[in-house]
Order: structure tokens, then C-alpha cells, then sequence
């Protein structure tokens, strides 16, 4: 009887552990919903400095984003590598959580030198459209015939005040990094962020290709989530998800 009671008692004990540590995995569900956007048109998008259009690239439907005539039309030739240009979600606050893809990027006809194709995603994003986090691609680069280049596929930046020309000269290679990729093809990108750690996913792999352990914004910065496009781009977007979540 008493190695029976004893079974009970452990029994007891181990259910009343098991009942107080499963509430800390269950989801905040009303903080961490998931929110989808198809991206097929300019429907639910705020339009900053660019046009969009939908368009089918590689027999998917998705989003096209230029620089909009009005831009190119006031903005003088010189200016227009320093323009934002940007997409707002709709309704979506983001500090903490996930960010996923799919994106493309070439060559716009009129593209300068050191265009690349830039396109990307940008996070916490506040409403002077200046100030924002954000990882891009420049897919020109991850097929070069030049290492140095390939180096800079991936890229992780701060607006206003850490752009990628500052993070190179002041810690070369750190918000860098070499990832396979062709201009004009659909890229799966997945962003990670918590708090002040963020990090690019790209490809579907399970490894990082860019991590960031200082995001610029710090631990508790917030904002909305945006279609991001860099000078001399067509880009295109599609198969949105937004995952927000709690700080840790």
C-alpha cells in the first residue's frame, strides 16, 4: 500500500508540474496572430515614393514596385539613390516576430553603375518613412565573377542612421554576407526578430545567412512592416506573412 501511495503521490506531483509549466508555451494569441497578404495587387499597401502594379514573374502572381514617375519627375538625378522608397503593410504594428517572403529583384533600363537590384524587407518602421530596420538582397552580387562582391549579397540596415555605407567602413563584413542568388527569380526570404537580435533566413535553410545580435532600433523599438526597394530597381513581392509576438 504504501509503494502504492507513493506511485500516487509522484504521480500527483508530476501532473501539478506539468499543468504549471504548460501555460509558459502556449501562444499569446491575440498578440502573435498570424496575417497573411497575398501581395497581388496594391491593395492594402501605402505607396511612398514608388508605383505598383500587379505582374506575373516566373508563372506567379505578385506585386511590382518602381520608382514612381511623380519621384523621378521632382527629384534630381543626383538625389534619387538617397529616396526611400517603400510599401506599407496596412494596420500591422511589428516590433518582435517573423517576417516572411517571397521577393525578387533586377535591373530597372535606367539602373546606374552601382545598382544591384536591391529588394527587401523593412521592420518597425515609423512614421516620418525614414526610420526603420530592414535586411535586402542584392541579387546582381550572388552570382559575380568577383568575391568580394559575392560577400555583399545580404544586408542588414538602419535608417537614418546606419546605412550600409557607414556599417561597412566602421565594421567591414559584419552586416554582410554571402548567400546564392539570381537577379529576376523568386527568393523565399524569413526574417527573425527579437527584441534588440534579429536574423535573415533565406532559401528556406535552417542556418541564418545574416545575423545582427545589435539591431540598431534597440530591444523595444516598433513600427510597421514594409516592401522595401533600393535605386535603379524593378522588384517584386509576393506570399506575405507576418507574424507578431511579444518581447523578450
Amino acid at each position: 500500500m504504501r509503494r502504492i501511495h507513493h506511485s500516487r503521490s509522484a504521480l500527483k506531483s508530476a501532473s501539478l508540474a506539468f499543468a504549471i509549466t504548460v501555460p509558459l508555451f502556449v501562444p499569446q494569441t491575440s498578440a502573435s496572430q498570424a496575417r497573411h497578404y497575398a501581395l497581388e495587387s496594391a491593395e492594402g499597401l501605402r505607396l511612398h515614393n514608388v508605383a505598383a502594379e500587379p505582374a506575373v514573374l516566373q508563372g506567379k502572381k505578385g506585386v511590382r514596385l518602381t520608382m514612381s514617375e511623380e519621384t523621378l519627375r521632382v527629384t534630381p538625378p543626383q538625389g534619387l539613390a538617397d529616396i526611400e522608397q517603400l510599401a506599407v503593410i496596412d494596420g500591422v504594428e511589428f516590433g518582435s516576430g517573423v517576417i516572411e517572403a517571397e521577393i525578387a529583384g533586377a535591373l530597372a533600363p535606367n539602373a546606374g553603375e552601382g545598382a544591384r537590384g536591391f529588394v527587401g524587407i523593412a521592420f518597425r518602421l515609423r512614421s516620418d518613412m525614414k526610420t526603420y530596420d530592414a535586411f535586402y538582397l542584392r541579387p546582381t552580387n550572388g552570382r559575380a565573377d568577383d568575391q568580394e562582391r559575392r560577400n555583399h549579397a545580404t544586408q542588414y540596415i538602419s535608417h537614418p542612421d546606419w546605412p550600409w555605407s557607414r556599417l561597412r567602413k566602421e565594421t567591414p563584413s559584419r552586416y554582410e554576407s554571402y548567400v546564392d542568388l539570381e537577379p529576376g527569380v523568386w527568393t523565399r526570404v524569413r526574417i527573425e526578430v527579437r527584441g534588440d537580435r534579429a536574423r535573415l533566413y533565406v532559401h528556406g535553410r535552417e542556418e541564418p545567412t545574416l545575423i545582427v545580435n545589435d539591431v540598431k532600433t534597440g530591444a523595444d523599438g516598433k513600427g510597421a512592416v514594409a516592401l522595401w526597394v533600393g535605386p535603379g530597381t524593378i522588384a517584386h513581392f509576393r506570399n506575405l506573412t507576418v507574424e507578431p509576438v511579444p518581447s523578450k
